[in-house]
């Protein structure tokens, strides 16, 4: 969980309701999108005009380091039905994607991830 609340448009705050009410029931990941909710309930929702283009959106490029590994990677942040892993494209659900979402350029990131605490550097959006 994040120390300062992330900023969410509001259209993505929206689709994020959503997908957090159609998944209510399901059985897996419950932790992980009690996480996804709290970090819902404590962001800043603006309207996109009003959003930094240096913030992590929905349907944004974003580069990003490993700061264990050094390892360099871009992803795209979307929903989960237009997830494609090999074309970089990762569902928002997912624990990198709640990770990165609402963060901006330059800042650090420390999420539990499948296989332990990732640190993560944005470098660019």
């Amino acid at each position: 969980m994040r120390d300062h609340p992330i900023v969410i448009s509001e259209p993505d705050a929206r689709v994020l309701r959503g997908l957090l009410a159609a998944r209510a029931a399901a059985s897996h990941d419950q932790e992980h999108l009690e996480e996804l909710r709290a970090e819902l309930e404590r962001a800043q929702v603006l309207e996109p005009s009003e959003v930094s283009p240096q913030v992590v959106t929905m349907h944004k490029s974003v580069q990003i380091l490993d700061l264990s590994s050094g390892k360099r990677q871009e992803v795209i942040l979307v929903s989960p039905a237009d997830a494609d892993v090999s074309a970089r494209r990762i569902s928002v659900l997912a624990p990198l994607g709640t990770a990165l979402l609402g963060y901006r350029q330059g800042d650090e990131v420390e999420w539990l991830m499948p296989g332990g605490v990732r640190r993560l550097r944005i470098e660019s959006v």
